[in-house]
């Protein structure tokens, strides 16, 4: 039976080259420059795994690329944080399970944010529900993670930059260890 970690890198090594989502990015180059943005901000080793793994679930799910054009809404967060849960405690699964929902949250308080995303992911904003409404702004500045989720999601959207040189996934292998469970 193979560990999580073994899981984590060979989830990566079959599916991290898939294209990520409409994005000039793979998925693993996307998710090695979100940990690396959350690393350069001095995050907690919990959120750079956070940032690292916030996409897992586009690699556990198998679903193709252009769903959203579909239709379809692949909750890939949902799909994360299920198998993350058992491995790693809630500093790293909220964020990375709410950093959707920080999108919608953004686009409700921060009347810049929805011009700062790509058509891909205003494309998925609208599956995903649409801005939050003030409600559910409340509710989810309840939740004692929001701020790691907003965090993690600024990272999450700023992690596209086709070509950019950034450590390789060996060298996120300590900082899993020293995490997962």
């Amino acid at each position: 039976m193979s560990s999580p970690l073994d899981t984590i890198f060979e989830l990566f090594r079959t599916r991290g080259e898939d294209a990520y989502l409409g994005e000039p990015v793979s998925q693993q180059q996307h998710a090695l420059q979100a940990a690396c943005l959350a690393e350069q901000a001095g995050a907690s080793d919990t959120l750079v795994v956070a940032a690292l793994l916030h996409d897992i679930g586009h690699l556990l799910h198998g679903l193709p690329e252009h769903i959203a054009d579909k239709g379809i809404n692949g909750r890939h967060e949902a799909v994360g944080e299920a198998w993350l849960a058992p491995q790693a405690g809630p500093a790293v699964t909220e964020p990375l399970r709410l950093h959707v929902a920080a999108k919608r949250y953004l686009c409700a308080v921060d009347s810049d944010y929805m011009a700062l995303l790509s058509p891909a992911s205003i494309k998925s904003l609208r599956l995903q529900g649409g801005p939050y409404t003030d409600d559910e702004v409340e509710a989810f500045e309840k939740n004692p993670h929001y701020q790691d989720a907003v965090r993690l999601r600024r990272w999450d959207d700023r992690a596209k930059v086709a070509g950019l040189d950034v450590p390789d996934l060996a060298h996120y292998r300590s900082v899993l260890e020293r995490v997962l469970v």
